[in-house]
């Protein structure tokens, strides 16, 4: 039996996190990710709130507590939701390239915390600094638009997540048959009688 193949076997288990680290790096993503979708349901309900009343008060009401949201709240939890996945993808199994699905969750992952920082929280600025000035809601697309695009994302986030579709990337595939030939060569005998079989990749755990 060869030791180099288990040399490269229990390196690469070393790089995964233990049963509990990955349990409590699960939970804190799973608390964050509901967190950050609870907070878009309460940004939308106050932005429909000052879109849609006639009242002054409660417009101003309305956009100071988006403004409160979005500057405490949001932006920890945002940033929390995507390290939570970073360590989950690359301390796992899953890894961050292998699958299309959750390349495609950490990118848009990524391009909401983004939009978050340079779209949503600068909309919600400039209309708590005119409803403050005295002047009506500057537009309510401004404090609409954003919850709306970022509920969507989280939503088809979801949606992946449980499905998990598409399959492999190209790197997955070469690393899962990269992964199948060393398990075959450690699981035979080195001898001239078995040099030329192959042994089918195996299958990634899901």
């Amino acid at each position: 039996m060869s030791s180099t193949p288990s040399k490269n076997t229990s390196s690469a288990s070393a790089k995964r996190l233990s049963r509990p680290a990955r349990r409590a790096a699960l939970v804190v993503h799973v608390v964050a990710s509901a967190s950050w979708v609870g907070l878009t349901l309460g940004l939308l309900a106050l932005g429909i709130t000052a879109a849609g009343t006639g009242s002054a008060v409660t417009v101003e009401a309305s956009v100071r507590a988006m403004k409160l949201f979005a500057d405490w709240l949001l932006l920890p939890v945002a940033f929390l939701t995507l390290a939570g996945g970073l360590v989950l993808s690359l301390g796992t199994q899953w890894g961050l390239a292998r699958h299309r699905w959750v390349y495609v969750k950490f990118w848009l992952t990524l391009a909401t915390a983004v939009a978050t920082v340079f779209a949503l929280r600068p909309g919600v600025n400039s209309a708590v600094a005119a409803v403050a000035a005295g002047g009506p809601l500057p537009d309510a697309g401004d404090v609409m638009m954003g919850p709306i695009v970022s509920l969507s994302a989280y939503v088809f986030m979801t949606v992946i997540s449980v499905l998990k579709p598409w399959g492999l990337t190209k790197r997955g595939r070469r690393l899962r048959e990269a992964d199948g030939r060393r398990s075959g060569t450690a699981m035979k005998p080195a001898g001239p009688a078995e040099s030329g079989e192959r042994s089918r990749p195996a299958r990634l755990g899901t």
